[in-house]
């Protein structure tokens, strides 16, 4: 998922100009990171070590427009939570991204004032072009 943000939203991301939110212990994550050309530019925040703020978090939704497009339908917990049999809520999706990092989508990729979620190959790849400018 790859989002621009508006004029309006310029402010609010701007202390995350070159950030990556990912999980040192996820493969594709590794193998994504690998592919980010000029990765030193860039501020690695590891969610399990050092778990996303409320305001990183309100600020990515900012961008991306919902709690929900930064929410990982795929996390082991989701089923086993019973989560997936569950209507939630755009305060349900932040409160759970916020209690447990495998419910973050990733990885987040900040470039400028743009945020790509997720490890789709559309995506990545649209990451990793951001990336090489």
């Amino acid at each position: 998922m790859m989002h621009r943000t508006g004029t309006a939203d310029k402010c609010s991301i701007r202390t995350m100009t070159m950030h990556i939110y990912h999980l040192a212990t996820c493969t594709t994550c590794q193998r994504i990171l690998k592919e980010i050309p000029k990765l030193k530019r860039f501020t690695l925040q590891d969610i399990k070590t050092e778990p996303i703020t409320a305001k990183q978090l309100d600020e990515l939704k900012k961008v991306v427009g919902s709690y929900e497009a930064l929410f990982s339908k795929v996390a082991l917990k989701y089923r086993s939570m019973g989560l997936n049999t569950m209507t939630l809520t755009e305060k349900d999706f932040r409160t759970y991204i916020l209690q447990e990092y495998t419910f973050l989508k990733r990885p987040v990729i900040v470039i400028g004032k743009e945020v790509f979620v997720g490890n789709a190959p559309k995506v990545v790849k649209a990451a990793v072009e951001a990336a090489g400018k």
